[in-house]
């Protein structure tokens, strides 16, 4: 498998581009008390972009800033339990940021946003390193890394745990 693979995000531009959508949410969300960056999936390269977004953020941002994680199968989430690590209070007049590293038919995301429905939030955003062009639910990221216009077997994977090999390919 790693014989197909293309690099077409070296190291640096995936941490300009993550540092780019740290300084957009940050713009945005300039008046803030604080803004919670939600990462979907603890195990996975969407907490990886999460955790890096975070990082970037307490640098550059007024605001508190609050890392989180949403649990869910990716590859079901319709079929499976969705668990907040987030207490009413902690979701109630704040900012959501969810972060994924792809969006690709809007599914997950889609998912990940529906428990959040039964608080009230001031306002939900999201954020993803890369986003496909094959949705299948309205879904469209806020702040985006990389645009790709790719063909349904084509698939993209993101290495942000793993330093030496850290990077976006094209499978």
């Amino acid at each position: 498998m790693e014989d197909t693979l293309t690099r077409i995000a070296a190291p640096e531009k995936v941490m300009q581009k993550i540092k780019r959508i740290a300084f957009e949410i940050a713009e945005d969300n300039y008046d803030e008390p604080e803004i919670v960056i939600a990462g979907i999936c603890k195990e996975t390269e969407g907490y990886a972009f999460a955790t890096l977004l975070f990082n970037e953020l307490i640098q550059i941002s007024k605001s508190h800033i609050i890392l989180t994680h949403i649990e869910l199968d990716k590859h079901n989430p319709g079929d499976s339990e969705v668990a907040l690590n987030l207490t009413e209070e902690e979701i109630d007049q704040r900012v959501i940021i969810l972060a994924d590293d792809v969006s690709n038919t809007g599914r997950t995301i889609l998912y990940a946003m529906k428990p959040l429905l039964s608080y009230a939030p001031k306002k939900v955003r999201c954020a993803v390193l890369v986003e496909r062009k094959h949705k299948l639910f309205p879904i469209s990221p806020d702040y985006v890394g990389l645009s790709l216009s790719t063909t349904i077997h084509e698939h993209i994977k993101v290495v942000l745990s793993a330093n030496e090999k850290l990077g976006i390919y094209l499978m």
